[in-house]
């Protein structure tokens, strides 16, 4: 297996503190989705795999209608997706993603916990050059279908990497390569459990524990604000 899936399985990211705080993340996705393309998931690809994260979640079915509706109201915020970079301490590349209605709210709490955590905030490009865009696909699996076989046919749509973990499938492939994926697998009925982005760092720095704790102590309050969707970084955890 490659590097993909050997960072997915070493690292500890996203660690979303409650229910409530994916619940928070999907629902602003959602809402980005319907004003993009519409409320119709039949017409909104994008839409129709945040309703399948959703339910993977274990989102209600009423918070993702109500999620739906909410979007389509001219008095629903207007979210935008803005991608901050700097360094933990101990120099350690954080790529940070927001969605947000207020950015200078937003770039202000960024800044500040960076501050506090002896980091730094620093310009756009600044670490964004060390990771991967990578999209990745969980499936469920499918009778009769051998995975090998199945491997074969997507690589001619960028899949990179396909394994088996539990009852499902997973496949990694380049950013650019999700919506042929998505269309592939829609259209020979196979069953898209999850599908979400990733950046995965080209190449990783290890810690000794103690500077490990000081980088968790500012992914901590990164992931912990409403506005911020997902936090990536190149430490390697010491064993």
């Amino acid at each position: 297996m490659g590097r993909a899936f050997e960072y997915r399985k070493a690292r500890k990211m996203k660690r979303w503190g409650s229910m409530s705080k994916t619940f928070t993340k999907l629902g602003k996705e959602i809402t980005m989705a319907v004003k993009a393309s519409g409320p119709d998931p039949n017409n909104n690809p994008k839409l129709r795999v945040l309703i399948q994260n959703a339910r993977a979640a274990n989102m209600p079915k009423d918070n993702i209608e109500r999620a739906i509706i909410k979007a389509t109201s001219k008095d629903q915020a207007d979210y935008k997706e803005i991608t901050y970079e700097g360094y933990a301490p101990h120099g350690i590349a954080i790529l940070v993603e927001a969605a947000t209605d207020n950015n200078t709210r937003t770039v202000a709490n960024v800044r500040s916990y960076f501050n506090k955590c002896n980091g730094s905030l620093g310009v756009t490009g600044c670490v964004d050059f060390m990771f991967e865009r990578q999209c990745h696909f969980k499936i469920a699996k499918k009778e009769n279908v051998d995975m090998e076989g199945l491997e074969l046919e997507l690589i001619e749509y960028g899949v990179e990497e396909l394994f088996e973990e539990d009852d499902r499938w997973i496949l990694y492939a380049n950013f650019e390569a999700f919506g042929p994926i998505q269309k592939f697998l829609e259209d020979n009925g196979f069953e898209i459990v999850s599908a979400e982005f990733d950046r995965i760092p080209m190449n990783t720095k290890l810690l000794m524990p103690e500077q490990q704790t000081d980088v968790e102590k500012l992914l901590e309050r990164l992931e912990e604000d409403e506005d911020v969707s997902n936090v990536y970084h190149n430490m390697q955890f010491a064993e």
